[in-house]
């Protein structure tokens, strides 16, 4: 198979891989419009020790996890909705949140999913300062080089999480283009032993025509 064999596979047949593209992309497009945004809000907690030692910093990094499971309770939860004055249960909430910490930069990272991206917000930093305050409480009975101090890093942002409409549309791009290269490919076998041109010869026998006999004979 040569060039001129796949040029003329692209002519031929290209406008099946195109319109596979523009329905699968244009349905995942549509797809995307048609659900309802949900927004995501992130606020984040740096813990930082008192001072720069070995083991109280291997210490804190043991502790995120203890931290995570102090934040992802209905007693928390609750905390947040009394102050905020939410119209919702703990495990409401706490079906919105996702709490991750990170050992290699000592944080603890709040994410709430939510349609209302404000409230989102809010909650989120709700979160952090109920983390804050529980490190402060924590402290007042630890002597000065043993505590670890909780700050919140800037407020709350929030921005559209789901459904991320170009990545969408992209992986339908993408999946049309396999579906009508697929499409091709099966045509293109099917019809493989069925010979029009002089091209379809030459692949056929594998080998050049040096001569054709005219289809209309009235000359001879």
């Amino acid at each position: 198979m040569n060039l001129r064999f796949y040029m003329r596979i692209l002519i031929q047949r290209g406008w099946i891989v195109a319109l596979a593209v523009i329905i699968t992309a244009g349905a995942a497009f549509g797809f995307s419009k048609m659900q309802t945004p949900v927004y995501r809000a992130t606020q984040t907690v740096l813990l930082q020790p008192a001072r720069n030692d070995y083991g109280l910093t291997e210490t804190l990094r043991y502790l995120l996890r203890s931290y995570v499971v102090f934040l992802d309770t209905d007693e928390q939860a609750a905390h947040a909705i009394d102050r905020l004055q939410l119209d919702m249960t703990p495990g409401e909430l706490r079906s919105y949140m996702t709490v991750n910490p990170d050992p290699t930069q000592l944080i603890i990272q709040i994410d709430v999913d939510m349609e209302d991206g404000p409230q989102a917000a809010q909650i989120a930093t709700e979160m952090g300062r109920l983390l804050v305050e529980f490190r402060t409480e924590d402290n007042r009975d630890l002597q000065r080089e043993d505590r670890i101090d909780a700050r919140m890093i800037d407020t709350a942002t929030y921005g559209q999480y789901r459904p991320n409409t170009k990545v969408n549309v992209m992986a339908g791009a993408v999946l049309g283009l396999l579906v009508g290269g697929m499409i091709v490919f099966v045509l293109e076998y099917l019809e493989s032993n069925i010979i029009r041109s002089k091209e379809d010869v030459e692949r056929f026998l594998d080998m050049p025509m040096l001569a054709a006999i005219p289809a209309d004979d009235s000359r001879a």
